[in-house]
């Protein structure tokens, strides 16, 4: 096999290996959207004022925009990415700011610290009531409410205490 043969072989396996660990996130109900940074930056002033004494989780924190809104507003903000580049990637690029961690997880089986007190997501419709359980879950847990912000989707039976935009502020109470 020739040198050139070598080559490309290598390289249409890295293009495989990076397509199927976009893909497969994609296909579990965790497709990578950006958000606007824009956009957050209001929902995190005039829909949910995001405070210093806020811990915000990103459910697929992706590239870490909202992540970077909510520390630049003084907030400790954790993201949960579940695809090993973007989270890796992420990491690397806030390094040196003490108040964003990034986890590479599926957010199902990760409990939420006890300091939580804002969960963000940019998910898919059919997977937005199956967020609200865990975030009920965990409410629970922590025997405290969680406000949730659902870009894009609402919520079936619980009304938003704000809307703004294609942004839902809801308030998660811990189940009896």
């Amino acid at each position: 096999m020739s040198l050139a043969s070598i080559i490309m072989v290598v390289i249409l396996l890295l293009i495989a290996i990076i397509t199927l660990i976009f893909l497969i996130p994609g296909l579990t109900g965790a497709p990578y959207a950006p958000s606007e940074k824009a956009k957050v930056k209001k929902v995190l002033t005039k829909l949910y004022p995001i405070k210093h004494c806020d811990l915000l989780i990103d459910l697929g924190a992706g590239d870490g925009v909202v992540l970077q809104v909510a520390a630049k507003r003084g907030a400790k903000a954790l993201g949960l990415e579940i695809n090993p580049i973007l989270a890796l990637l992420t990491n690397w690029r806030f390094r040196k700011n003490r108040k964003i961690t990034i986890k590479c997880c599926n957010f199902y089986r990760y409990k939420f610290p006890a300091k939580t007190t804002i969960v963000y997501a940019y998910a898919l419709a059919n997977h937005i009531e199956t967020i609200r359980r865990k975030i009920e879950c965990e409410a629970t847990r922590l025997n405290k409410p969680i406000h949730f912000i659902s870009n894009a989707f609402d919520l079936e039976d619980i009304k938003p205490e704000k809307k703004w935009d294609s942004f839902y502020l809801y308030r998660i109470d811990p189940q009896s």
